[in-house]
């Protein structure tokens, strides 16, 4: 917050530095034994899958951006803006959906990984969006754990996360 100063969430220069943060954490506790498909059709549908996923992310949004209509953003500022999104959203997957979830998982079981990384998504969030839509990242955090328990990839949740966040800049 303190990078972010008193643009908050658009800061891109705070987003990039809380990505390589987090991202660096995310490499520093990646568990080697996980394998890393690199079949091209695997990862098209794992992709597929993410799409999908951060499609069913946008619905609520998109219901009350349809009904409730606000502030058209400057498009000039998208592209910056939207690469920093892309860099915290795999970050953060990267670490709650793929290290944590991992360890949790073979520990306790898919449930409490996806309890467990839904909190801290939720936690993660409040300094920068609030205390009031911790339950709606709690929410949010289920979904994207429940991909990564079906489909075994943080892939799906890492695309489904960017995308929804994309969305975000149009359906404020």
């Amino acid at each position: 917050m303190a990078v972010a100063g008193s643009v908050g969430a658009r800061s891109i220069t705070a987003g990039l530095v809380f990505g390589a943060v987090v991202g660096a954490l995310a490499l520093a506790t990646a568990s080697r034994a996980t394998p890393v498909r690199t079949d091209r059709w695997a990862v098209a549908r794992l992709l597929g899958l993410g799409v999908l996923g951060g499609a069913v992310l946008c619905v609520p949004a998109l219901v009350r951006h349809s009904l409730h209509a606000g502030p058209v953003l400057p498009l000039e500022q998208y592209g910056p803006w939207a690469a920093g999104v892309v860099v915290v959203a795999v970050a953060e997957e990267s670490l709650l959906r793929g290290s944590l979830f991992a360890a949790l998982e073979r520990r306790y079981g898919a449930v409490c990984a996806i309890a467990v990384t839904s909190v801290a998504f939720g936690l993660l969030h409040a300094p920068l969006y609030g205390w009031a839509v911790v339950p709606l990242d709690i929410a949010v955090g289920v979904w994207l754990g429940a991909l990564r328990a079906s489909t075994g990839s943080v892939i799906v949740p890492a695309t489904a996360h960017a995308l929804a966040d994309l969305a975000g800049w149009w359906l404020i």
